[in-house]
């Protein structure tokens, strides 16, 4: 696909010439893109990608980006840089002259036959011992690399020579980018599309050619599911190749390109086969580096890597700004443009970028008024001279945030080999700056001012006017004057600090009070003064800010502070009242309860955090038929409050379990007890109640919207079904329903409250499950009478209080 583009007349500017030309490169390029928008940003590039593919919208495109990432286990990042490598353009690939291969050993196929999809069934990969069969092998690869034109030939040599003997079906090679960032040169066995879509490769952690570049030693990935966890692995699908090693070519300074092997057949490389693929690198090293090195400046600009490298570490440590500069050229040698291949920390452009995000940009296309100018002259000229190239104060301008801005610049450029090296110094106070310098005294409530006492004059800026609500025609306030516009009472301190200021030149930081006409203002001056040879000062300089609205939420945070104090000190007392009130109702036993047959441990632990006491609540006592009683409840909210319903619940259930009620019925009562209290809301309290008959060793229980008891039983450990049952104080006429278990010897029956399980934003059954591994294991352990205390201290922080009984059924003797 080609792009007219019309000339401009023969009497245009050099500026009209030098953007035609950019315009028309712009486009090829975005030809060669497939519609893709020359932008900076990944993201916006990539979404131009999908657009053009695709013709859908910029908004359906970002969706799309962002499911693609979601489903293949990608961040959006990483999916916008392989979008964009699925355009890259293609090279065609020429075959390499491989000598041809004598027949493999007993086994494989012929040296010369052309590698099929199976061709892997048949390759030997053991043979005699030692490495006298595959030795022969690297004569053959140094043979074909003297016909060898670039890395696509030595990748095809690689596939072809090693197939038959290790069993290679795919050879990959990448080169690391001056931004660091792999760049595929060269490939043998891998289908067009999957080399499109790897050909660019970011600078991201996960990728073994990287790795094993940065690391200088070879990356042998030889367990698939190992390897996909820690690495990005190439491949529709990965599991293509279940084998890979990722080689770095060896070079005088750091490793700059890795040669990737990739096997059908799984399995781990034997040492033999590591050593002939370590030695096939090294061999091909010299000629992949001349590759690198060649050309300078190639068809797209690519410069050698070693130089950027090189260059880009000096400017690191300077200070100051400055780019390496390499020039594009055309097909007939002419200079098209410049692009930025390294910067020092402090280069900072127009739009904020800083450093090394210049890196990559192109001047005619980033700042494109300096085309046809005395400085592009004065590029091309130091490049075909070699003079240093140093202009007069150079006027650029600018278009930032909407507007157009003039700044003044020295620019210095100096040639280094091909390429140039530019810094330059801004000499211009912008008046982006003078705005930045108002805004930031409109938003800080502050303004400057000056007084020159020896000419008298004074300096206000715009802000100080406003704070003190004075016409600006009547021009500023002396220092002398300024007490007279205090406040009676702060005049002596502002006088005291003025004077001590004139005549000793002592700096003021002083507040005081003014009024206008809203009302009284709380100021702050901060001045200092500049003094002769003999002391005296004669001028001051310094600053004014309007800290009423300080002033006034430090007030209101000291009655907070208050009022804080004083409800804390309620509270304190509220819950020592309240501790003192539930440990008299519900004393805890210090060791285990003997009670109709049964060992019954308890535990009841408060909440961590907090100053009020919650309602938390047990009960287990011998009833008139020698049967037992359990309870276990638990009462919303905290406080007083919880603690008085706490207490009616419990001596209710109580008298009505000990006069004979029916287990539904005292639930049924105590539901109908909550909806009549006078509290508005009602209380509300979930509970589950027992009653177990020795003769039987059967329990029948029932609950209100309780968690269900834990049973234990055989090494095992379940959940009860539950019978039907709301909570207490919630609808008026619940009906409630019983259920019966008979227990066996040995059985252990865990009844809790919900802060033994509950975490925030967690599912409750994720806490039961936990509860019943828990309680296992330490049976396991040898926990015994201590189970219920040992659970509810293993709660690392408890948010709500925990009331545990652990009820067992002794073995029998």
């Amino acid at each position: 696909m080609t792009h007219d583009v019309v000339p401009p007349d023969e009497g245009a500017s050099p500026e009209v010439l030098a953007l035609a030309k950019v315009v028309a490169r712009l486009r090829s390029e975005i030809a060669d893109l497939e519609g893709v928008a020359a932008s900076t940003a990944v993201l916006e590039r990539a979404k131009g990608v999908l657009m053009a593919q695709t013709g859908i919208s910029a908004d359906a495109a970002y969706e799309r980006l962002l499911e693609r990432a979601a489903q293949r286990g990608r961040t959006l990042m990483e999916e916008c840089w392989l979008a964009l490598g699925q355009v890259r353009p293609r090279r065609a690939l020429r075959p390499p002259a491989v000598p041809p291969l004598p027949p493999a050993p007993a086994g494989g196929r012929a040296g010369n036959e052309p590698a099929g999809p199976d061709a892997g069934a048949g390759r030997r990969t053991d043979g005699p011992p030692g490495e006298d069969w595959r030795r022969p092998l690297l004569p053959r690869i140094a043979e074909g690399l003297a016909e060898a034109c670039d890395e696509g030939d030595v990748a095809e040599l690689l596939r072809a020579v090693l197939a038959d003997a290790v069993g290679v079906d795919a050879v990959m090679i990448y080169t690391v980018s001056a931004a660091g960032s792999l760049e595929l040169a060269g490939h043998a066995g891998v289908d067009e599309e999957l080399a499109d879509q790897w050909r660019h490769v970011p600078p991201l952690s996960g990728v073994a050619a990287l790795e094993a570049i940065a690391a200088r030693h070879a990356v042998w990935l030889e367990d698939p599911a190992e390897d996909a966890r820690r690495y990005l692995l190439i491949g529709n699908p990965p599991e293509r190749w279940p084998s890979r090693a990722w080689i770095p070519v060896p070079s005088d300074g750091l490793a700059r390109a890795a040669v990737g092997f990739l096997r059908s057949r799984p399995g781990p490389f034997d040492a033999d086969t590591r050593a002939l693929l370590s030695q096939a690198v090294r061999l091909c090293g010299a000629l992949l580096g001349a590759f690198g090195r060649t050309g300078g400046a190639g068809p797209e600009g690519v410069v050698a890597p070693g130089v950027v490298e090189q260059v880009q570490r000096i400017l690191d440590v300077l200070s100051g700004p400055a780019v390496l500069l390499t020039p594009l050229r055309s097909t007939t040698g002419e200079i098209e443009d410049y692009r930025i291949d390294a910067a020092a920390p402090e280069s900072v452009d127009v739009a904020g970028r800083r450093g090394k995000e210049l890196i990559g940009r192109k001047i005619l296309e980033t700042y494109p008024t300096v085309a046809g100018t005395a400085l592009w002259d004065g590029y091309q000229d130091t490049l075909a001279t070699g003079a240093v190239y140093e202009g007069e104060p150079f006027r650029y301008q600018e278009v930032g945030a909407g507007f157009p801005h003039e700044s003044v610049y020295s620019v210095r450029a100096t040639r280094l080999g091909e390429r140039l090296v530019v810094s330059w110094i801004r000499h211009d106070t912008s008046e982006r700056e003078i705005r930045r310098l108002a805004d930031m005294q409109r938003l800080g409530n502050l303004g400057w001012a000056g007084w020159n006492l020896t000419t008298d004059r004074v300096v206000w800026s715009d802000q100080v006017y406003a704070i003190f609500d004075r016409d600006a025609a009547l021009g500023p306030i002396g220092l002398e004057e300024l007490p007279r516009y205090v406040l009676p009472e702060d005049q002596p301190g502002i006088g005291a600090a003025v004077r001590r200021l004139l005549s000793l030149g002592h700096a003021v930081n002083q507040s005081f009070r003014i009024s206008t006409a809203d009302g009284v203002r709380h100021l702050r001056i901060v001045v200092e003064a500049q003094t002769d040879a003999g002391g005296t000062p004669v001028e001051v300089h310094g600053f004014f800010q309007d800290v009423t609205a300080l002033r006034d939420a430090e007030l209101a945070l000291r009655e907070s502070e208050r009022a804080v104090l004083v409800q804390r000190g309620m509270l304190q007392a509220e819950r020592a009242l309240a501790a003192r009130l539930q440990a008299t109702l519900l004393p805890i036993s210090e060791q285990s309860l003997e009670l109709a047959g049964l060992c019954v441990g308890v535990a009841c632990t408060p909440a961590d955090s907090g100053v009020n006491v919650g309602g938390d609540w047990y009960s287990a006592i011998e009833l008139p038929d020698k049967s037992a009683l359990f309870v276990v409840g638990d009462v919303a909210g905290h406080g007083l409050a919880a603690v008085g319903t706490m207490a009616q619940l419990r001596f209710t259930a109580k008298g009505m379990a000990i006069t004979g009620s029916a287990l539904i019925d005292v639930l049924r009562r105590l539901n109908n007890l909550l909806l009549h209290t006078d509290s508005e809301p009602s209380a509300t309290a979930t509970m589950v109640i027992g009653r177990y008959e020795p003769e039987r060793r059967r329990l029948t229980w029932a609950r209100a919207g309780h968690l269900p008891p834990l049973l234990i039983r055989g090494g095992r450990a379940r959940f009860l079904p539950q019978p039907d049952g709301c909570l207490l104080g919630a609808a008026r006429d619940s009906a409630y329903k019983q259920a019966v278990i008979d227990l066996l010897p040995g059985d252990r029956l865990l009844l809790y409250t919900d802060g033994l399980v509950e975490e925030p934003g967690e599912d409750i059954d994720l806490g039961l499950d936990r509860l019943a591994k828990d309680a296992l294991r330490l049976l396991r352990e040898g926990v015994g009478e201590e189970l219920a205390r040992t659970l509810a201290g293993r709660r690392l922080a408890n948010r709500d209080d925990i009331c545990v009984l652990d009820i067992h059924v002794p073995d029998e003797a």
